[in-house]
């Protein structure tokens, strides 16, 4: 592939709920430019970008895919992102190293929860933005009510570039209100005419409304056009343009992915209205101990940032990268500011889907990838050498959901610890985390279909097979009342013998006071020497075997008499007297078990507010407050049970349509209710 200069290159987001179309869309992008010679299919897993074994699976796109195309001396490099809220931390990384960000909607289904999350993230980061509406050639498609939704949604700035002429069966091309001509795709090849008798009136209407909207930024062209001039087109699009770039002006085009049906215009568009790198602001980086702005120069130093990282079981891996500035070149030795290490960047290559096509350069605003460099990981830099530039990293999105694996062979262990290793280099959004408590490895992330993936790759990529179980809660245990008891470890073997006896007296402390012991031996009952052991063998028993087995805390014990013998007494018989004395002081002094309570924080559209408190109140949780959040959003605060949220993220979405998020942690703890005693101890029977 030959080498385009910044103001040549479109770096588009395909963006849209699960669905809408966009591998579909990506498809006929790359047929109408003579990429693929045949469009693959969504339902047999014949797609360019979704290659990858779960995609075809599901028919979904599970993770970003690469796809660049040459139209009309530009280069574009199409970004297909996942339409499914577990895989929204791929769509954000390559929202932020795209230059325009174009939404599929369905005209059937019309403005989805996907669409509506994505745009907000897309205008925060000031991304310019443009629609295509899909589908219109199916059943109960309606270009009109898509409109209508659009501009409710999503307010000032919708402008309709173009109008369908037909729907559902009948529909065959558009209406271009730029230019007032029509372009129908009757015989698969466009053919340009007048509009039609019919929607002439509609067309007109629309035509001045958007020539009206387009003006209204350019002084000059307003009062040109006040005075009855015709405008030239070439100014109308410059304008627009203008307009787009600046994220102030939202097109929407319309069309059919799947019938090629102005699927060529979305192309022409995004090359003469869509913003290249040059248009966007420049990236923000920390040079030593100042920021400075990298603009997208050629010839500057060369500078690039790792959005995306694919773990290939044959290539090895292989790093996505947009070159912020410069120009990069094979065998080019850059440094990673993390570690400090160069890394040599061998052969180049673009990827469309699983296709690997080499090139000979990438210049400042384009994408590309390189294999088996170091110890690289998605959101690294890799800046000159002797430069301390660092590209801010993004920030790390806390995962909602989380599962117990262990590898199905025993001897497996090291083998899945190096898979998870792998696997999170792929997807960052994954953690993972060894409980020494529960002696669980939690693979966490952002939802079902995430985690169930990411256990299905373990399998293949790596032939690690795991199996899964539920999350165990880590309760603890305590007493109510105050209790003594002795103490007595006596063993003889022949020859020396174990005795030691130690009178322990137990107390409640408040919560949170954790572990106190009191030494109250007077007149030697005790040798001091063996005090400290007495204490020891308290601690141990209390850190893991308490009366239902959980850890003992918010206890304090009085050492307050004791017995020793003056050859068979040791560290040992006083340390097991301590064990055993604590064991049966905690259990005459009114044992409770403590659960783990989360400060858990839920923001919802006002709408769902109400669902959501009495969901919380279901859940034992205590709410402990609202307020008004971001975009007049409702946040809802309330200590629960942490048993209780194992699986809030599941229901969450089914709550909310897949519109509320929460924040949760820890808190404290809060003594059991006794009617589920019995439960916890069916649970902590099963694992």
């Amino acid at each position: 592939m030959k080498t385009f200069p910044p103001a040549k290159i479109r770096n588009v987001a395909l963006i849209g709920h699960g669905g809408a179309g966009k591998t579909t869309t990506t498809e006929a992008l790359l047929f109408a430019a003579g990429v693929i010679n045949r469009k693959g299919r969504v339902e047999d897993g014949t797609t360019t970008s979704d290659f990858d074994a779960e995609e075809i699976k599901r028919h979904i796109s599970v993770s970003v895919a690469l796809a660049p195309f040459e139209w009309h001396d530009h280069k574009v490099n199409i970004l297909d992102c996942p339409g499914y809220s577990d895989f929204g931390t791929d769509t954000m990384a390559a929202l932020r190293v795209a230059d325009l960000a174009v939404f599929v909607v369905s005209a059937v289904e019309g403005v989805e929860v996907q669409t509506e999350l994505m745009w907000k993230a897309a205008a925060k980061l000031g991304l310019p933005r443009m629609i295509f509406v899909n589908k219109l050639d199916r059943e109960r498609a309606s270009f009109s009510r898509t409109l209508d939704q659009l501009q409710q949604t999503f307010g000032a700035g919708i402008a309709p570039l173009e109008l369908p002429i037909g729907e559902e069966a009948s529909f065959v091309g558009v209406a271009d209100l730029l230019s007032d001509t029509a372009i129908t795709y009757e015989g698969g090849k466009p053919t340009t005419g007048d509009i039609p008798d019919e929607m002439e009136a509609q067309e007109h209407a629309v035509h001045e409304s958007l020539i009206e909207g387009i003006v209204v930024g350019d002084d000059d062209l307003m009062e040109r056009y006040l005075e009855g001039e015709v405008l030239d087109f070439k100014e109308l699009e410059e304008t627009l343009a203008q307009g787009v770039a600046s994220a102030q002006v939202f097109p929407v085009l319309c069309g059919s992915a799947a019938k090629d049906i102005a699927i060529d215009r979305l192309a022409t568009f995004i090359c003469e209205i869509g913003p290249s790198p040059l248009d966007r602001p420049g990236v923000v980086v920390q040079a030593g101990d100042h920021e400075t702005e990298i603009k997208p120069d050629p010839g500057g130093q060369p500078l690039a940032a790792v959005f995306k990282t694919l773990a290939d079981p044959y290539v090895g891996k292989i790093s996505l990268f947009k070159v912020l500035s410069g120009t990069v070149r094979p065998d080019a030795i850059l440094t990673n500011p993390r570690t400090h290490n160069d890394e040599k960047l061998h052969g180049l290559f673009t990827l469309r889907g699983k296709e690997q096509v080499p090139i000979n350069e990438v210049p400042a605003g384009d994408l590309a990838a390189v294999a088996k460099l170091g110890d690289v990981t998605t959101g690294d830099t890799l800046a000159p050498r002797g430069t301390p530039v660092l590209v801010p990293r993004p920030a790390t999105v806390a995962p909602v959901l989380s599962v117990a694996i262990r590898p199905k062979s025993k001897g497996d262990e090291d083998k899945l610890m190096t898979a998870l290793h792998r696997i999170r280099e792929e997807d960052p959004a994954l953690t993972v985390r060894r409980d020494d408590e529960t002696h669980q490895t939690l693979l966490s992330g952002m939802g079902e279909a995430h985690l169930a993936i990411a256990t299905e790759r373990l399998s293949r990529k790596f032939g690690v097979e795991v199996e899964t179980e539920d999350v165990i809660v880590a309760y603890r245990e305590t007493i109510s009342a105050t209790a003594e008891a002795e103490g007595k470890y006596k063993k003889q073997t022949g020859g020396h013998g174990q005795f030691g006896v130690a009178f322990l007296r137990v107390e409640p402390l408040p919560r949170g006071g954790g572990f106190e012991f009191q030494d109250k031996i007077v007149g030697g009952a005790i040798p001091r020497q063996f005090i400290p052991a007495v204490q020891k063998g308290i601690e141990e028993t209390m850190s893991h075997s308490g009366v239902f087995g959980y850890p003992v805390v918010d206890v304090k014990v009085t050492c307050f008499d004791g017995k020793f013998h003056p050859v068979d007494s040791s560290e040992m018989s006083f340390k097991m007297a301590g064990s055993i004395g604590f064991r049966d002081a905690m259990g005459k002094a009114g044992p409770i078990l403590l659960e783990p309570v989360s400060l858990l924080e839920v923001t919802v559209p006002p709408a769902y507010q109400g669902d959501v408190m009495g969901d919380l109140n279901s859940r034992r949780g205590r709410v402990q407050g609202t307020e008004q959040g971001e975009d007049a959003e409702s946040m809802v605060s309330a200590l629960v049970p942490t048993s209780e949220l194992l699986r809030y993220a599941i229901d969450l979405r089914s709550i909310t349509g897949g519109r509320g998020r929460f924040n949760v942690a820890h808190d404290h703890y809060d003594p059991l209710p006794q009617h589920l005693y019995d439960k916890v101890r069916r649970d902590t029977a099963t694992t």
